[in-house]
C-alpha cells in the first residue's frame, strides 16, 4: 500500500473527526461523548474494542502473522478555558476548549487505526490502540495500565505523539533520552504561635519563617543540584495570618517540583524537607512538607527513536525531522507506558504563520494547521510498520 496515497485520500474524514472533538470538549475523565463516537467509528472500520478506566478506549488489529505487539496512544481530554478563535469549529461548551490538541491527536489514532485494519493481513504482529483519558489532570495512564491494557498481548512497545505549535506543520521533532520532567506537587505547612505584634517575643512569627523557607529553598536548585541535569522549584501559594497586627501562628505554600531523573528527584524533595524541618525549628517553629507524587519523567528509548526518525524522513525529507535539544519541564503522563515497555514519543508540527496559527499549547487562541494531522498518520503508520518488521 502507498502509505501517503492512502493518508491523503482519508484526510478530509481525520479533520471532521477532529473537528467533531473540538467542538465538543470534555475534561479528564468526562470524556463520554468522545468515548462513544471513538467507539463509533471503531465500529465502522470494523476494529474490535474494550472500554478501560471509564472513558477509555482500547482497539485491537491482530495482525494474520504472529508476532510482536505495538500500541499507539492519544490522549482525548480538553482544557476548562474559554475559546477566543473565530472558527467554524469553535468549543460549542462554554468555558471548555480543546487547547492542547488532544482532539487532533484522537483524529490521527483514528486515522491510523482506518489504514491499519486495510492491510492488517500483512502486519507481522498486532496493534493495540489507545484513547487515553485524564492526561491533562489525574494521569489516565495508570489506570489503563491497572486495568491489563499492557497484556493479553503482551505490548512490546509503544509510540505516542503531541502536536506543538513550535514547529511548522510538515515538521516532527524527536530527541534521545530525557523528554519530559517529573513532578510533584508540594504542600508546606509552617506552625508558630499568634501574639499581638505589639509583643511579638511573646510568639512565634511562622510568615518570618517561611520567608527564610522560600528564599533556603530557590538555593537548592544553583547551590545542591547538579548543573548538567537541573530542575525547577516553583512555589506559586502562600497564605498565612488573618490580621495586620497579629503574629501569624500558620504559614501554608504550594508549589511544584520538576526534575529529570528518579535520582535528583528524590534528593530535591528530602532537601526541601530538610529545610523546611530545621529553618522552622531554628525559629522555635514547627514545619512539615506533604508531598503528592504526579508524572514521572519520560525517557525514550532510542531505538525507538531510530523509528521515528527513519519514518519521519522518509516522509517529511530529512531537514524536517528536527532535532529537540533540551528536554521539556512540562510533564506528560505517556511516561507511564513507557516505563513498562519500550516508548518512543516525539512532537508534530503544527504551526502555520501564513495562517495566524502561532499560539502555544493552554492558551484561548490555541489551533493546529489541519495539514499537520495527514502528516501524523503517515508517520504514526510507518512507525508500527517499522517496529513490526524489526528483528
Amino acid at each position: 500500500m502507498d502509505i501517503k496515497s492512502r493518508a491523503m485520500d482519508i484526510k478530509d474524514w481525520v479533520i471532521g473527526i477532529r473537528r467533531d472533538f473540538h467542538m465538543h470538549p470534555e475534561l479528564g475523565f468526562e470524556e463520554y461523548r468522545t468515548r462513544d463516537k471513538i467507539i463509533e467509528n471503531l465500529k465502522e472500520i470494523g476494529i474490535e474494542y474494550r472500554i478501560v478506566a471509564n472513558t477509555g478506549v482500547v482497539g485491537i488489529i491482530r495482525g494474520k502473522e504472529g508476532g510482536k505487539t505495538v500500541a499507539l496512544r492519544a490522549d482525548m481530554d480538553a482544557l476548562p478555558i474559554k475559546e477566543k478563535n473565530d472558527v467554524l469549529y469553535k468549543s460549542k461548551v462554554e468555558g471548555k476548549m480543546h487547547a492542547c490538541g488532544h482532539d487532533a491527536h484522537s483524529a490521527i489514532l483514528l486515522g491510523v487505526s482506518r489504514i491499519l485494519n486495510d492491510i492488517k493481513d500483512e502486519l507481522k504482529g498486532n496493534v493495540k490502540l489507545f484513547f487515553q483519558p485524564a492526561e491533562e489532570t489525574t494521569g489516565g495512564a495508570k489506570p489503563m495500565i491497572e486495568q491489563g491494557v499492557l497484556e493479553n498481548p503482551k505490548v512490546d512497545g509503544i509510540f505516542g505523539l503531541h502536536v506543538d505549535n513550535g514547529l511548522d506543520a510538515g515538521q516532527i521533532g524527536i530527541r534521545y533520552g530525557q523528554m519530559n520532567a517529573a513532578s510533584d506537587m508540594i504542600k508546606i505547612i509552617i506552625e508558630g504561635k499568634n501574639s499581638h505584634g505589639a509583643y511579638p517575643d511573646l510568639g512565634v512569627d511562622a510568615i518570618a519563617i517561611a520567608a527564610y523557607v522560600i528564599t533556603a529553598i530557590q538555593t537548592i536548585i544553583s547551590r545542591n543540584t547538579d548543573p548538567r541535569n537541573s530542575g525547577v522549584i516553583s512555589l506559586g501559594v502562600i497564605n498565612g495570618g488573618y490580621a495586620g497586627n497579629i503574629i501569624a501562628d500558620r504559614v501554608e505554600i504550594e508549589g511544584i517540583v520538576r526534575t529529570l531523573d528518579e535520582e535528583t528527584r528524590e534528593r530535591t524533595i528530602e532537601r526541601i524537607k530538610n529545610i523546611v524541618e530545621k529553618v522552622a525549628e531554628s525559629m522555635g517553629g514547627k514545619g512539615e512538607i506533604k508531598r503528592r507524587k504526579s508524572y514521572n519523567a519520560l525517557i525514550n528509548d532510542d531505538k525507538m527513536v531510530d523509528i521515528i526518525k527513519q519514518s519521519g524522513e522518509g516522509f517529511l525529507e530529512k531537514k524536517n525531522v528536527i532535532k529537540i535539544k533540551y528536554p521539556s519541564f512540562g510533564v506528560e503522563d505517556f511516561s507511564f507506558f513507557s516505563e513498562k515497555c519500550s516508548g518512543g514519543f516525539f512532537l508534530l508540527g503544527s504551526k502555520n504563520e501564513e495562517k495566524n496559527i502561532v499560539y502555544r499549547n493552554h492558551t484561548p487562541k490555541f489551533d493546529i494547521d489541519e495539514d499537520c494531522l495527514v502528516y501524523g498518520v503517515m508517520v504514526q503508520v510507518q512507525n508500527v510498520l517499522n517496529f513490526l518488521n524489526r528483528n
